[in-house]
């Protein structure tokens, strides 16, 4: 507790740092009234703790009731607004908290080894360093079995030599196959290949070299048949001596990826039990990193962990409209890769839910079994297993009898076209209407019926005089639209009347039925010629 001697010097709030300059002027503007030290470091932190939080210690309560209240007509200053109002509500002491106390407050800092004696130098820093770190160790919540920072860094690790070892063993084999281009065919696992180049060397060492602890006898004869016919170029020892040389790293960063993930594996154990037997090692702590940490993914609803690693396209598909994503890094659990498409949605939706309950359980229970992650995955691998057999069952009631699915039916509309909108040029055509040609087509073959019925009458001769067939009756309706088509038109020979039209027909109707037409005129015309023939062959022999 210190005392203020000279009240009106506060008032110059700009100037007051001067009076803080040195210990001197320091001593004029307040003094000691009260000291007391605490006893260990752990009593330091708990006080230092409470007024950071801006609570009332049991020490510093016992100190202003001796001291302060019996000067209760003065002020008290306090540098925390907060912890003023709880002296004034506890104590009933009134407190100011204002600009120039807080300038008291940093010029009493800067001189406190002046206002306080008996404090060294080198202790006084000493044990001001102590109390800041186990201050920053509480307000972190440090403890060591519950690290899940370690996690962070090992998975991202171990992300950043995948991506390396995966760069190293393509410039290896690379590299190496221009020289002996066939083991890199025969070989296909990365690290046995790196081996059996790092042992043997050049190529003409094959048939030499004893390699049966790396490959299998088959393996290796293939080798060494390969060897003695590759088409690979010659190379010098120093570029040989290069290319074993990151066959070692190959190797060696291949053990220490290894010894990463075991390392990894027994720290998702012991932090989060339930969330590495519901998603595996991998995924879970990929989830942390992804969140920042435990305690942070643990705020996260199921739906955000559902969706954790596929923001950009969430966001994306939100932006156009369209579908948004069932996973993220949920995919590549277990549980999800061996669903098929079609249910993969329900069950990441499912594992999220469930996923979500064993984080909580991690971060903020007190237990480190791992029951209840087991009893989670096998009511998902329940569910798992009803989906894949098509037996989906209701939840509530005797849960024996099947789901009711409708039956569906799509609704579509059927769209006519419309020629309307194909051309925008006037729809004039040169050609005929198929109605016209069936009506002129009608119209020739009546007059070819009725031309034929007369070169009949006229070849048809008894006794040498023509006979007329009898007629059949016909109606009246027939002969009225007979006689009216021979009265629109002249009585000339249908064969000439086609030939004089045949222009005028040809430029209105299309090729093809104009030469139909035409070429039953040309049959009639022949059919004609022959009768006359045969009618005069008949008369000559009579005569």
């Amino acid at each position: 507790l210190l005392q203020v001697l000279n009240e009106k010097k506060l008032q110059e709030v700009d100037s007051l740092w001067k009076e803080f300059e040195t210990p001197e002027k320091a001593n004029k503007i307040v003094k000691l009234k009260h000291f007391e030290k605490f006893q260990d470091t752990t009593e330091a932190l708990a006080a230092s703790t409470a007024l950071v939080e801006g609570k009332l210690s049991k020490n510093l309560k016992k100190i202003l009731k001796k001291i302060v209240a019996k000067d209760a007509h003065e002020q008290l200053a306090v540098a925390d607004a907060k912890l003023g109002g709880v002296i004034k509500d506890k104590l009933n002491l009134s407190c100011i908290h204002s600009p120039m106390v807080t300038e008291l407050m940093r010029g009493i800092r800067s001189q406190i080894e002046g206002l306080i004696t008996g404090l060294p130098s080198r202790e006084m820093a000493a044990m001001c360093l102590g109390l800041a770190h186990s201050l920053s160790r509480y307000k972190l919540k440090f403890s060591p079995d519950k690290v899940d920072t370690m996690i962070i860094q090992a998975i991202s690790l171990l992300d950043d030599l995948d991506k390396e070892l995966n760069n190293y063993i393509m410039r290896c084999r690379e590299w190496y196959g221009w020289h002996f281009p066939e083991l890199g065919k025969i070989i296909t696992d990365n690290l046995t290949y790196c081996k059996c180049v790092r042992k043997v060397g050049d190529r003409s060492n094959f048939a030499s070299s004893d390699v049966s602890d790396i490959l299998p006898e088959e393996i290796e004869e293939d080798v060494k048949a390969a060897a003695e016919i590759s088409m690979g170029t010659e190379v010098s020892e120093e570029d040989i001596n290069n290319i074993i040389h990151l066959c070692d790293q190959v190797i060696e960063i291949s053990e220490y990826r290894t010894q990463l993930y075991d390392y990894l594996k027994n720290r998702m154990m012991a932090i989060a039990p339930n969330l590495t037997v519901m998603v595996g090692e991998l995924v879970g702590a990929r989830l942390i990193a992804h969140a920042g940490s435990l305690l942070n993914l643990a705020k996260h609803p199921a739906s955000t962990v559902q969706l954790l690693g596929a923001e950009k396209a969430l966001f994306r598909a939100l932006k156009t409209k369209r579908d948004t994503p069932k996973f993220g890094l949920i995919y590549h659990a277990s549980l999800v890769g061996q669903t098929n498409t079609k249910n993969k949605g329900k069950i990441s939706r499912m594992l999220a839910a469930k996923t979500a309950l064993t984080i909580r359980y991690d971060a903020l229970g007190e237990d480190t079994s791992a029951e209840m992650g087991a009893e989670n995955r096998l009511k998902v691998e329940t569910r798992l297993r009803l989906l894949e057999e098509r037996g989906i069952r209701r939840i509530s009631g005797t849960g024996k009898a099947l789901a009711r699915t409708d039956k569906y039916q799509n609704k579509s509309e059927v769209k006519i076209f419309d020629p309307s909108g194909d051309s925008t040029l006037p729809a004039v055509s040169k050609k005929r209407k198929i109605q016209e040609v069936e009506e002129q087509d009608a119209e020739v073959a009546v007059k070819a019926k009725k031309f034929k019925a007369e070169m009949k009458e006229e070849t048809t001769v008894e006794d040498g005089e023509p006979v007329k067939k009898k007629k059949k009756k016909k109606d009246k309706e027939k002969q009225a639209q007979e006689e009216e088509v021979l009265s629109e038109e002249p009585p000339t020979s249908p064969i000439i009347e086609v030939r004089q039209n045949c222009t005028a027909t040809q430029s209105v109707m299309g090729m093809d039925s104009f030469q139909n037409i035409w070429t039953t005129f040309v049959c009639l015309q022949n059919t004609e010629k022959k009768k006359k023939k045969k009618k005069k062959t008949k008369d000559e022999d009579e005569d």
